[in-house]
């Protein structure tokens, strides 16, 4: 099948804009990356018994128990308070390193990329060379 006038086109606008965002992603780059690295983000259990602090890329940086924890000694419980407040930090560890880097990555392809989504990535330069 061969390409139509409007395929070229589209393929075209989207070359240029990658350069564009090559061109500001290597002029922010530095700044970006070091910004990124910095990221950590604390969070609390709701029942304030467990905090515990997250880098960029939601791994356990510090864990803090509250003494309290010993007068409920259920470890299933605490466990999960452990793991769910890991998650949520987590989850706003990875917020903000796509924050920081939406000026030159969309949102949508920044998540997909840290989560390793490669068919949503794939799938969007694809889209995005047909013009949809």
């Amino acid at each position: 099948m061969e390409p139509t006038a409007s395929d070229v086109t589209a393929l075209r606008v989207y070359a240029e804009q990658l350069q564009q965002r090559f061109e500001s992603m290597v002029a922010e780059a530095p700044a970006l990356l070091a910004k990124a690295k910095a990221v950590q983000v604390t969070e609390k259990s709701r029942d304030g018994l467990v905090t515990v602090t997250v880098g960029p890329q939601g791994d356990l940086v510090r864990l803090d128990l509250d003494p309290r924890i010993y007068r409920r000694p259920d470890s299933r419980e605490l466990a999960d308070t452990i793991t769910a407040t890991v998650q949520k930090a987590a989850a706003a560890a990875r917020d903000q390193v796509v924050d920081t880097f939406s000026a030159v990555v969309p949102p949508e392809q920044m998540r997909a990329t840290l989560d390793g989504d490669l068919d949503q990535v794939i799938g969007d330069m694809h889209r995005r060379t047909r013009g949809a």
